[in-house]
């Protein structure tokens, strides 16, 4: 069974930081593409940031020059470093990689289960 684990999510105030991680684990080929998304109450999901495997980056307007996205490909791991963290940025905070793994044997999208992170003004 595939697994997209994430931590790092919680209650911070207006202006601090915080940094969620996501680790693939479990039957795992390759990693292609790496991304966060979020989706807050009442509202679609939303990309956040992505990274390929070459290490390219593309990111939402509204996160440019506050959020930084890396990864590890020795621990398949994928970070978001949230800097000057604002209250619109409250929402579950989701990871999403393009795996592939023994079970399918091709590029897949995989979800993890979601982090929450809260920014009190």
């Amino acid at each position: 069974q595939v697994q997209l684990v994430e931590s790092g999510g919680g209650l911070v105030q207006a202006g601090e930081s915080l940094r969620l991680s996501c680790t693939a684990s479990r039957n795992i080929f390759s990693i292609n593409t790496m991304g966060w998304y979020r989706q807050a109450p009442g509202k679609q999901r939303e990309l956040v940031a992505t990274i390929t495997s070459g290490g390219s980056t593309n990111y939402a307007n509204s996160v440019k020059g506050r959020f930084t996205i890396s990864r590890d490909g020795a621990n398949n791991t994928m970070y978001l470093q949230m800097n000057s963290l604002k209250p619109e940025d409250s929402a579950v905070y989701y990871c999403k990689a393009d795996l592939v793994t023994t079970v399918r044997p091709y590029n897949y999208p995989y979800w993890g289960q979601g982090t929450q992170v809260t920014v009190s003004s």
